[in-house]
């Protein structure tokens, strides 16, 4: 009785985890992909007025 309780928390951590670590992965891309779309807003922003961002 004891063996099958520590294996059911170890396979529940275990499913846990890998549902944890799917989502942080997921909100890694997103993030990623956010900032990576706000430098190429700031880039093309810059060479249509590099002037006003530069202030030169």
């Amino acid at each position: 009785m004891r063996n099958f309780l520590a294996v059911s928390i170890l396979i529940g951590s275990v499913s846990f985890l890998t549902g944890c670590a799917t989502a942080i992965a997921v909100t890694d891309a997103a993030v990623s992909t956010t900032i990576y779309a706000g430098k190429t807003v700031i880039n093309v922003i810059d060479a249509v007025t590099p002037d006003i961002v530069n202030k030169d």
